[in-house]
């Protein structure tokens, strides 16, 4: 009897500690040009090897297996919490239009933040990939839940999903210019609904802070930084044909191997390009938390 009672206490002891062993975790991002804040209709100046003045039109990307670190640099999948709108399976949706002003492809909501949880323990870094993964990017937007069943952010089953849509006017480019990063080269692409059974150009970023606190720190995307070695004031000649229709002339970075627009874009993101091997990405940096500009917090009210 008592070794009945003893084993019993043992297992309540175990089960109490399991299911105290995941805490919350909410690691925030903020959407910048330098120290200011994006905001749609925002105009920011020194931007570009032109030093040109620029206006939001659109900031959105896509963040998949979130991990955290030890002080060895062991990683720890991030659980995420299943929204059932900016969260799926290991996927979030970073989303910093409020689809004001001319952020007419955009959406009120906004999102700058993922959570989840992790177990008890000790962090003090942060890894995760800007992109989609492979197996949840080839499919009919139409049919997937959210956060991948927007149009918007998706070109055709082929190529699979825009991971990142940034998008502006600048003084050169008043008709927009464009920022799409996705896979390309995907094959078999005997049609623009051939599910591929790989990419030549994955596209897609690892993103590491060895030094990160999610109680402290937040993860700042600097469009000054990402367009520091770009012209955003010129564009090569030509047209995007995708599944919202033809994009205007010189409509800036679609990932594409051979995209001239795209050259400086890859250095700042940390991809390949053009024979240039991978470099470390400079679009992404550590900031403290919580980031409170007025005019974003004007813009979630929204």
């Amino acid at each position: 009897m008592r070794s009945v009672l003893f084993c019993s206490t043992l297992f309540l002891a175990v089960a109490s500690v399991a299911v105290g062993a995941d805490k919350p975790v909410t690691i925030r991002f903020q959407a910048q040009v330098g120290e200011e804040a994006f905001a749609c209709g925002r105009q920011y100046e020194g931007i570009g090897v032109t030093k040109s003045k620029i206006s939001g039109r659109d900031f959105r990307f896509y963040v998949s297996n979130v991990r955290l670190l030890d002080s060895m640099g062991k990683e720890t999948p991030v659980e995420l919490d299943q929204d059932g709108k900016w969260q799926l399976d290991d996927l979030a949706l970073l989303d910093f239009e409020d689809g004001t002003a001319h952020c007419s492809n955009g959406t009120p909501e906004m999102n700058r933040q993922i959570t989840g949880k992790v177990p008890e323990g000790s962090y003090t870094g942060l890894r995760f990939t800007l992109g989609v993964p492979f197996n949840n990017n080839h499919a009919d937007p139409l049919t997937q839940p959210s956060p991948l069943n927007l149009t918007a952010l998706f070109w055709v089953w082929n190529a699979g999903h825009k991971f990142a849509r940034i998008e502006f006017a600048s003084t050169g480019t008043p008709r927009g210019f464009f920022v799409h990063l996705g896979s390309t080269g995907c094959t078999p692409n005997d049609t623009k609904v051939t599910i591929p059974t790989g990419c030549n150009s994955p596209n897609r970023v690892e993103v590491n802070f060895p030094s990160f606190d999610p109680s402290h720190d937040t993860v700042i995307a600097d469009l000054l930084a990402l367009l520091q070695n770009t012209n955003v004031d010129a564009t090569q000649n030509r047209v995007e044909a995708n599944t919202e229709g033809p994009a205007p002339v010189g409509a800036g970075c679609m990932s594409g191997p051979d995209d001239a627009d795209c050259a400086g874009l890859f250095l700042n993101f940390g991809l390949p390009f053009g024979g240039r091997p991978a470099t470390e990405q400079k679009f992404f940096r550590v900031g403290k938390a919580p980031f409170t500009d007025p005019s974003v917090q004007a813009a979630a009210k929204h």
